[in-house]
């Protein structure tokens, strides 16, 4: 599909992609404005690839969903800045007028702010030099032109800032080997790194290029200061190829936590309990047959080498162990319920409190599980 024909309209993997914003977008702001409101009172949403605002079939997209969710809520409509950005004007300019449209719309304190710049050197320096307010950054170019280390690195670095950005897994892949776009690869990895990815991706095979690729790209991120990274994939509708990701950074565990769980109920696959955060076509419309792979089973057997001869709460064992992994809380909750109707544990809680069957998840976060040693 051709820039140009992007906007015609809105596929499924475009849905679930906005779905994971806006739902963050209004988590996020309620975790943030307690505090916003004992600083300077102010939360903001930018968006540097914003787009023309409405898809050709009238679909909403993402910058009119997070507006519509500002109106709604008193708060927000007091403390929310916006800023989008599209390079090209024609996209702007539907933006403006699908903005002036929207019900409401000046009931907010702060227009909303639409421009139209290229994304480089100049946003970067502009960004890194501001000491923002919290702000939700989402990055969501059509290839990777104008996407750096650089550009994340200047939003996130300021408390309650987080970015949600596209990752164009198919066109990196493919520019990784091509002097053409060099540069902009480059500035995507830093040219060390990525010299080094193009060396070892000589001797993969398709899957191990993948896994290699997205993990260099959050490695990277991990040492701008961006600890907790989260990555989203999206397959073609064959089911076959990766298309993109995307990728969620933050420096606060809350946060992490709360897209992980976002992320956990768009995944089109579950494995016993356990999401894939993969969205694809194809297992939506055909559901694997049989579990190949039994994650739940794995993360037992972790557990009780991990945690041997310890007593640890259940929130401080998922809170240990969770980041990285694709486990969520309940996750943890099933496996310790299980490890406990099999004796393999201890929970230190009433008596009363015990699940009643093997599964019901009624494990709180601060029931005491005691390991035994390893043998």
């Amino acid at each position: 599909m051709s820039n140009n024909s992007f906007f015609d309209e809105q596929k499924e993997q475009s849905l679930v992609k906005a779905r994971i914003v806006e739902k963050y977008f209004w988590v996020w702001a309620k975790v943030i404005i307690p505090t916003a409101k004992k600083a300077g009172h102010k939360i903001a949403y930018i968006d540097l690839f914003a787009g023309p605002g409405r898809y050709k079939d009238g679909s909403k997209s993402t910058p009119i969903k997070v507006l519509e969710t500002a109106i709604a809520d008193p708060d927000m409509q007091n403390m929310l800045k916006t800023l989008f950005n599209d390079a090209n004007s024609e996209h702007t300019n539907s933006l403006q007028e699908a903005i002036d449209a929207i019900p409401g719309i000046n009931n907010l304190k702060y227009k909303p702010q639409v421009i139209s710049y290229e994304v480089g050197e100049n946003i970067v320096n502009t960004f890194s030099q501001l000491n923002l307010v919290p702000t939700l950054f989402f990055v969501d170019p059509w290839g990777y032109k104008g996407l750096s280390l650089k550009l994340i690195n200047s939003v996130v670095k300021n408390w309650g800032c987080d970015c949600i950005f596209f990752f164009n897994y198919n066109r990196i892949n493919m520019g990784l080997g091509n002097t053409a776009v060099e540069e902009h690869i480059n500035a995507l990895f830093e040219k060390t790194r990525a010299d080094k990815l193009r060396e070892q991706l000589k001797a993969l095979k398709a899957e191990e290029r993948e896994l290699t690729i997205v993990e260099a790209i959050c490695e990277a991120l991990q040492e701008l200061g961006g600890k907790y990274v989260l990555p989203f994939r999206f397959k073609y509708e064959n089911g076959k190829r990766t298309s993109h990701h995307l990728i969620f950074v933050s420096k606060h565990f809350k946060g992490y936590e709360i897209m992980k769980e976002i992320m956990a109920k768009e995944s089109s696959e579950q494995n016993q309990g356990v999401p894939s955060f993969e969205y694809n076509p194809a297992t939506v419309i055909q559901p694997l047959l049989f579990e190949f792979y039994r994650p739940l089973d794995e993360l037992e057997q972790m557990l009780l080498n991990e945690f041997a001869n310890k007593t640890i709460t259940m929130q401080e064992i998922y809170m240990q162990h969770n980041v990285g992994r694709s486990y969520i809380s309940k996750n943890y909750k099933t496996a310790l319920i299980n490890l406990e109707a099999q004796g393999k544990i201890t929970a230190d809680r009433p008596a009363d409190k015990r699940p009643k069957r093997k599964g019901e998840i009624t494990f709180a976060d601060s029931v005491k599980v005691t390991f035994p040693p390893k043998p």
